[in-house]
């Protein structure tokens, strides 16, 4: 998870779902900052299992699927080059899929990125009109005050 909070925290949460349950319990918690190795096991194979290392604690892991794990260890490698600017984990025996340059998530990322730049450039353009709408808005009012102003001088 990531908050929104100024500088982002990142932590990595491992939950666990029991036999015959359909909610999840969370196990442990880490800040990203933490994580010093990634240990995918074995890169010639697809397997669900992979280890991670903190400052700490060593912990072994099981993904659903071998898959889900490639997804897990991708958003991870892409959360620590984002969020982490010190000192980045090492990711060991991680097939290169994984750690490769062309992944589904670059590209989602990359759209993200690209529709959030067209939200602001509109939401800026959008302010600089109200802008204006506000200054023109003042004009007309002090037009009208000063010709209210001129009328009531004419009555009299």
């Amino acid at each position: 998870s990531v908050t929104n909070k100024k500088p982002p925290q990142a932590s990595i949460t491992k939950v666990k779902q029991f036999e015959g349950s359909t909610s999840f319990v969370k196990r442990t918690q880490w800040m990203l900052e933490q994580l010093r190795q990634v240990n995918g096991i074995d890169p010639n194979r697809d397997s669900p299992e992979f280890d991670l290392l903190f400052e700490n604690a060593f912990d072994q892991w099981v993904a659903s699927t071998a898959s889900e794990k490639c997804t897990f260890v991708q958003v991870l490698h892409n959360t620590c080059q984002r969020y982490l600017t010190d000192r980045k984990p090492e990711f060991i025996n991680c097939q290169s899929k994984i750690m490769g340059g062309n992944s589904i998530l670059h590209s989602a990322a990359d759209s993200v990125t690209s529709a959030v730049q067209k939200a602001s450039q509109a939401l800026n353009e959008r302010g600089e009109r109200l802008g204006r709408a506000e200054e023109k808005t003042e004009d007309l009012k002090n037009s009208a005050q000063q010709f209210a102003e001129t009328a009531h001088k004419v009555r009299l």
